[in-house]
């Protein structure tokens, strides 16, 4: 891709620059001599095992963390039904399954949560917002959620440079028995007309490569009752314009070199068609706005212990992204309304750490990324962002006290063809983050956490058409944490586990950006509140039973108390909660084993909430619940393992909705038939 005339190229001499020197600093002379293959790879797993368990007992952020069976066996579709069971994250879900839905951590907004699809962010310059109801959860392995970023010093910069991160990873080949191929099959179908068919395949190619091979089509209708009431209205009306058609395929090869080092290649796309129901007001119920999306990326990774004390990760990512929307509703001229986007981004990493000893690690993390933004709009703007990131960061782990800090500075070049850009920026922000055990036993520990941040208004934010706001501010976040964690096992008698982690934290933001929906999600309004304040507290309680031979019970609860109000000095609306933030919510999931059967149930509760800035009683948004039940077992069939699940969602048929008139799905059921070759 080439720069476009008076792009500056400072960035990238800066970037490059930083690497270089970095690289002769950390890299020891004999660095690329020492390679002990079996040595090194031993060395590996330790830490990735270590890692893996700190990031719940020993992590100095608050983290979340669903995986392997686990995850099979929530009420999901999708990663976005997932996610739902995390304390502290709203799910803004817009009704059915072909909705928009995305993520809010701690009341900062969809766009201060990066998404990381295998380590490598999913980005969006046009509005910053991933829509987590594209990923299924059919290959996915883990997913976690940080507050802060990851406490990992072997991250890209774009893991330092956001209020907090989801944190997606697919299932990575895993051969026994001198197997070499392994096959899954699964059939969805359920109410609204959802079929969902996937296939996941993974192939030993050799003892150093492996190729992995996932795909999934998703149909429905969309068509679902939901209950409308107004002054003089009464009445159930069946859901319009909510169908989708999407397929979703991904391959990736992964593969070790001699000398352990490990790297893949992922090559990915999804492309969907689906109308956009509207929300419901005045009586209109049919919408005719349709939307085509077509997302490809490749990206790869590279990860080489090229010493015992050095490590080097490289990853590269290519992305083009087209989306496509009209509104028949909308007369212009030549026709209809019917825009078009196509976004490109280019990205590029380095990543080092060097172990000066066991105490202390430091690293040096260099990210460049260029976003393009093409349109068939009249007078756009056409867009160009090129963004480099650079964060050192260190790390000291005593016995009982971890620290890690860092600092990153964000360099920001935007230019437009038509019209002001938005200008360029270069920002500096820190981050600091501890966890103390003050007792001999390991089980409690203290943490906290304080992070500064920034993020630039979205190219939609400040350039498109009907929505774009050019007089946007950036949003400025100061981060406060203090929370323990206690965890308990093996225990004695039936209580085998036993944990609770729980936070109170405070978040300052300076020009928070708001945007609520209109009477379509083709048109938005978008404004700066000028000081928000976040005060909250959420709590996780999990408990493992072993009740009797064969029979097993998990148990958790989550639990967040916030208060997000508006206190502008200007504010007419002074001290009123942030639309859409629930002052009380929560959930709960029991699960019970009994030999090859399953039996599920998950509770969700989210509190009273206002539409608007002005908490009044025209904008008051009652609160909602859920229960959800499944019942699964599986068996083997001659050398094919299967399973099958029904599912009940929405059992007593709640009317409700996540966003002021988009009401969702009422009670709804889903079969799943699961074979394993």
């Amino acid at each position: 891709m080439t720069l476009k005339k008076g792009v500056s190229l400072n960035i990238i001499y800066f970037l490059i620059y930083a690497f270089l020197t970095g690289l002769s600093i950390v890299l020891p002379k004999n660095a690329v001599a020492q390679t002990d293959s079996v040595k090194a790879k031993q060395l590996k797993d330790v830490e990735i095992n270590q890692y893996k368990k700190s990031n719940v007992n020993q992590s100095p952020v608050p983290v979340q963390i669903l995986e392997g069976a686990e995850l099979q066996r929530l009420n999901s579709l999708s990663v976005a039904d997932a996610v739902r069971f995390f304390s502290g994250v709203q799910l803004k879900d817009y009704g059915g399954i072909g909705g928009l839905k995305t993520i809010n951590v701690r009341s900062m907004g969809s766009n201060h949560t990066a998404v990381f699809y295998d380590g490598i962010q999913l980005g969006n310059a046009q509005n910053g917002q991933v829509d987590l109801g594209k990923y299924s959860l059919d290959n996915m392995e883990e997913i976690s959620v940080y507050v802060g970023q990851k406490p990992d010093l072997l991250i890209p910069a774009r893991g330092y440079a956001a209020a907090s991160a989801l944190y997606l990873k697919t299932a990575t080949p895993k051969f026994v028995d001198g197997k070499s191929y392994q096959a899954n099959v699964s059939m969805k179908a359920g109410s609204f007309g959802l079929l969902n068919p996937s296939i996941n395949y993974k192939q030993k190619i050799n003892n150093k490569l492996s190729l992995s091979f996932d795909g999934a089509y998703v149909e429905a209708n969309g068509k679902y009752k939901f209950r409308y009431k107004d002054y003089e209205y009464d009445t159930t009306v069946v859901r319009n314009n909510g169908d989708v058609k999407s397929l979703r395929l991904e391959a990736t090869l992964f593969g070790t070199l001699a000398d352990s080092s490990q790297w893949n290649v992922k090559v990915y796309n999804y492309n969907s068609a689906r109308g956009l129901p509207g929300a419901i007001v005045s009586n209109k119920y049919t919408f005719t706005q349709r939307q085509w999306d077509d997302n490809t990326f490749v990206q790869g990774s590279y990860h080489n212990n090229l010493a015992q004390k050095y490590n080097l990760l490289l990853n590269a990512k290519y992305a083009y992204s087209f989306l496509r929307y009209i509104d028949p509703e909308i007369k212009l001229n030549k026709g209809i309304l019917d825009n078009r986007f196509t976004e490109q981004e280019c990205y590029l990493s380095a990543t080092n750490l060097y172990k000066f000893s066991k105490l202390w690690q430091v690293s040096l993390a260099t990210d460049y990324s260029l976003q393009k933004l093409d349109a068939n709009l009249y007078n756009f703007a056409y867009p160009t962002r090129q963004t480099g990131l650079i964060a050192l960061a260190s790390g000291i782990n005593l016995k009982k006290l971890q620290v890690q800090g860092n600092v990153l500075a964000t360099l920001v070049h935007e230019n437009v063809e038509q019209g002001i850009a938005a200008g360029n920026k270069q920002e500096f922000t820190p981050t600091i983050m501890a966890s103390w055990q003050p007792f001999d036993s390991p089980d409690f520990r203290l943490r906290s956490f304080y992070k500064s941040i920034f993020r630039l208004p979205t190219f939609n934010d400040l350039y498109y058409t009907f929505v774009g706001n050019s007089n946007l501010r950036p949003e400025y976040i100061h981060q406060y944490d203090i929370g323990f964690t206690f965890n308990k096992a093996p225990l004695k008698k039936r209580l085998a586990y036993f944990s609770i982690h729980t936070d109170a934290y405070y978040n300052r933001v300076k020009d928070k950006i708001v945007a609520i929906p209109g009477n379509n999600l083709g048109r938005w309004t978008i404004f700066n509140i000028g000081d928000v304040s976040i005060k909250g507290v959420e709590t996780n309680i999990q408990t493992v039973w072993s009740l009797a031979k064969d029979l097993s019970l998990k148990a958790s609860a989550n639990y967040t108390f916030e208060k997000a109000i508006d206190i502008s000095a200007t504010a007419f609306n002074y001290g009123d909660q942030v639309p859409y933030i629930p002052v009380n919510s929560g959930t709960a999931r029991l699960a019970i084993d009994y030999k090859n059967f399953s039996f599920n149930y998950g509770y969700i509760y989210t509190g009273e909430r206002y539409s608007q800035s002005a908490n009044i009683p025209v904008n008051y948004v009652k609160p909602w619940y859920t229960h959800d039940l499944t019942v699964g077992t599986n068996f083997k069939l001659n050398t094919t393992r299967l399973a099958l699940t029904a599912e009940v969602n929405n059992v007593f048929n709640q009317y409700y909705d996540v966003v002021l008139n988009y009401p969702m799905p009422g009670r709804n059921y889903r079969f799943t038939l699961k074979s394993n070759f």
